[in-house]
């Protein structure tokens, strides 16, 4: 039944995301590619416009797969999937916690956690690149063996939107440099697409 495929699935990324909205990104995208339920490229569309509607990245996300999958109770049940693992982890934690803050085995698991964190947030970022500013996939493993001199470069091939890296640029400058608000750069995004895309 589709309505516990979906409730399943998302109830699994909400389990094993840890790192917040940005690190459930490669595994929603892996559920979605797997069942067939959108396009990478609407995918890609659901997280941008989530950065501007309220809520969470994936529970937006959850919402607008489930709907678009199994209707009305389809948002419900993919929402309160990826919502639940939270809410119950939460509670456990809250409850254990403060009490085994300083076990080695506590303290181990939350240093182990750290960089896989960093893994699937580079993850997103690497799916958003290949959605926006090159024109395809990167070849990762064709890069693979090049690094390890078993091949030839293949850079040549990778073809980039040069107005797309232009807007990554700017803002990534106006984010870093002169502090520009995370706010005011999306809407500057926006209209920088609109002038040059």
């Amino acid at each position: 039944m589709i309505f516990l495929k979906l409730s399943w699935t998302f109830f699994k990324i909400g389990l094993f995301s840890f790192g917040g909205g940005y690190a459930m990104i490669p595994l929603i995208q892996q559920a979605i590619q797997e069942n067939g339920w959108i396009e990478a490229k609407e995918f890609a569309d659901i997280v941008a416009v989530s950065q501007m509607t309220p809520g969470p990245i994936a529970i937006n996300a959850a919402t607008y797969i489930g709907v678009k999958t199994a209707g009305v109770w389809g948002s419900a049940f993919a929402t309160l999937g990826v919502s639940l693992p939270s809410f119950i982890l939460v509670v456990l934690i809250s409850k254990f916690l403060i009490k085994f803050k300083e076990n080695y085995i506590i303290e181990s698991v939350l240093k182990g956690i750290r960089p896989v964190t960093i893994g699937l947030v580079s993850s997103a970022v690497i799916f958003f690149a290949e959605m926006s500013i090159f024109k395809h996939e990167l070849p990762f493993e064709k890069i693979k063996y090049m690094l390890m001199g078993k091949g030839i470069p293949i850079f040549s091939k990778i073809e980039i939107e040069p107005s797309a890296l232009l807007i990554f640029f700017i803002i990534l400058i106006a984010v870093k440099k002169f502090k520009m608000n995370p706010i005011f750069a999306v809407i500057c995004s926006a209209l920088l697409g609109i002038v040059l895309i």
